[in-house]
């Protein structure tokens, strides 16, 4: 009887001890992962500081333009720095201009004569010689002393040309007037003091030679 409930015994016996011998399942362990390595980073963009634009060699500053008008018109004035300034920011810096003096009169219609020097920084000096007709509500004489800006001049023959006036480009302060011609992309920009007083709009141009001459067409 004793030996016929071994079997059974031993069987439970068994059992329980795989059971005790497989115990609970661990969880298994994730194999170390690798450390991350860092995204290379591009090196920061070092800009160097911004050097503001020269102007080309051959144009002249507001600086150089009213001292050479102080020594021609003989003194320092307000008005003639003005009037400097408000031709540069409305046109820029020219690359040329003239020094000369003039003489005209006018009732309804007249003439205006003068003579000077184109200075360029590049291309020497040149004798000019001008002259032109007026028209319109202009009565007056007078005689001035005259410096031109001269704009966008590719080489100092181009200057002997017929140079129309733009419309609207009269402008007077501080005993200056200023108007504006251009031909061919070129302008001129004259300023004038003097003696005498011509007043009104007047359409006209002024044509440069390279003689004196009396005719003004």
């Amino acid at each position: 009887m004793y030996f016929t409930a071994w079997p059974a015994l031993i069987t439970q016996v068994v059992l329980l001890a795989s059971c005790l011998g497989a115990g609970p399942v661990s969880a298994q362990t994730a194999p170390p992962q690798p450390p991350e390595t860092e995204t290379a980073q591009p090196p920061p963009v070092i800009r160097a500081p911004s050097v503001p634009a020269q102007p080309p060699a051959n144009q002249y500053s507001p600086n150089e333009l009213i001292d050479a008008g102080h020594h021609f018109f003989g003194g320092v004035s307000r008005g003639l720095a003005t009037i400097v300034e408000k031709a540069v920011s409305q046109w820029g810096q020219p690359n040329g201009y003239i020094l000369g003096e003039e003489a005209g009169g006018a009732f309804v219609g007249g003439l205006r004569y003068g003579d000077g020097t184109l200075y360029t920084k590049n291309a020497g000096d040149v004798r000019v010689y001008w002259q032109g007709p007026t028209l319109g509500f202009d009565a007056g004489a007078d005689g001035a002393r005259t410096m031109m800006l001269v704009y966008n001049l590719p080489r100092t023959e181009a200057i002997f040309e017929r140079f129309g006036g733009i419309e609207g480009s009269a402008y007077f302060v501080g005993g200056f007037g200023m108007t504006a011609l251009t031909s061919n992309d070129i302008v001129v920009v004259p300023i004038r003091s003097g003696v005498g007083l011509r007043l009104g709009a007047n359409l006209g141009y002024l044509k440069f030679t390279e003689r004196p001459t009396w005719n003004p067409f």
